[in-house]
């Protein structure tokens, strides 16, 4: 067992065009005084990295993390969700992906697509040279309109989405092995990925590869009324990233998990801010540390009803609270016999 590093906060629903979350100086130093000794990078806030020097230049990434350490923060990833998602777009959700993109290459899926695996690649090469050990990401979707089974799908329908899938990402992974970062994908509803056995069936097609892992984030399975303990306990060894978001789901007699398209303030499932939800996240601490969960515990603000600034604030001293700092003895070891083998020998009979 090892402490869990933290609180962290990501900035991606922070990055902005107004002070102190449009400059990666002053955005880490507001962090810092929220009480955040950590930060999570969005690669797609223009306003707070610059990717492609992140990539080419390991100086500029000195420089960059050296700003966060005289603020009092540390990176500790990076994060691709808007590009991993463009990796794999279904052409229902063109439109709605393509604002996502570089402008040359919106309304081309194909120019889109490399693109988007090009990004995603910068940011492990980034990783890399911040000396970062892991980076989040989106797996996109193929299959997603087809979650329901209605009209029923027809024979081999998934199966040929999530070989594409794989043939996509399988260059990206080895390149993460060349680099030596991690890749974790939120596994998140929208996503092909989005609980345990769309996960499984995406590390089968990649050959069970080392660096296809997992970001953790619990409000996720709160949501689709899935066991968020037990996951833990089934993928722990794959688990290297771990996002604090708190959901609730109340289901009435007129909606549940779809929600009846409602705004999220109205939904069944919704979003809260650390602790104003339904999640244990005492024991999803617990939980964590007992299997040795090495990364960081990072505050992702999404709340139906609390203003992020607060959700922030607050969240910072939530983590705290939960950090466990594990102990270096147990607790009889007052009550040790300083037995030998030969005393355990004599204890049980036999000699």
């Amino acid at each position: 067992m090892q402490t869990i590093k933290g609180p962290a906060l990501f900035l991606g629903q922070f990055a902005g065009d107004v002070p102190p979350f449009n400059s990666w100086d002053a955005i880490t130093r507001w962090a810092a005084d929220q009480g955040y000794v950590g930060v999570q990078v969005p690669a797609w806030a223009g306003q707070l990295i610059d990717l492609g020097k992140a990539a080419a230049s390991k100086t500029y990434c000195d420089e960059f993390k050296g700003v966060a350490a005289a603020n009092g923060v540390e990176v500790t990833e990076l994060a691709t969700h808007l590009q991993g998602q463009l990796v794999a777009v279904h052409p229902a959700y063109d439109e709605a992906f393509d604002g996502f993109a570089a402008p040359d290459v919106r309304g081309n899926p194909k120019a889109r697509q490399a693109w988007a695996v090009e990004q995603v690649k910068a940011a492990l090469t980034a990783s890399r040279n911040m000396g970062l050990s892991a980076m989040a990401t989106f797996s996109g979707s193929l299959a997603w309109p087809y979650a329901y089974p209605w009209p029923q799908r027809p024979a081999g329908l998934v199966e040929a989405a999530f070989d594409e899938l794989a043939r996509r990402w399988a260059p990206i992974l080895d390149h993460a092995e060349e680099m030596g970062v991690d890749v974790c994908y939120e596994i998140h509803p929208g996503e092909d990925l989005f609980d345990g056995t769309t996960y499984e069936m995406f590390l089968d097609r990649v050959g069970g590869h080392a660096r296809a892992n997992m970001l953790y984030d619990p409000s996720h399975y709160v949501l689709q009324c899935l066991d968020y303990l037990d996951n833990i306990d089934i993928y722990h060894e794959r688990i290297r990233m771990f996002h604090v978001k708190d959901a609730e789901f109340n289901p009435t007699g007129r909606q549940g998990v779809y929600s009846g398209y409602a705004g999220w303030v109205n939904r069944a499932g919704r979003f809260r801010s650390p602790g104003d939800g339904q999640v244990d996240f005492g024991a999803v601490f617990s939980r964590l540390t007992a299997h040795g969960f090495k990364g960081w515990a990072v505050v992702e603000w999404e709340c139906a009803l609390k203003h992020p600034e607060d959700g922030a604030r607050e969240g910072a001293d939530f983590v705290r609270r939960h950090i466990i700092r594990v102990t270096e003895k147990a607790f009889d070891d007052f009550a040790a016999g300083g037995a030998d083998e030969a005393a355990n020998r004599r204890m049980l009979g036999l000699s």
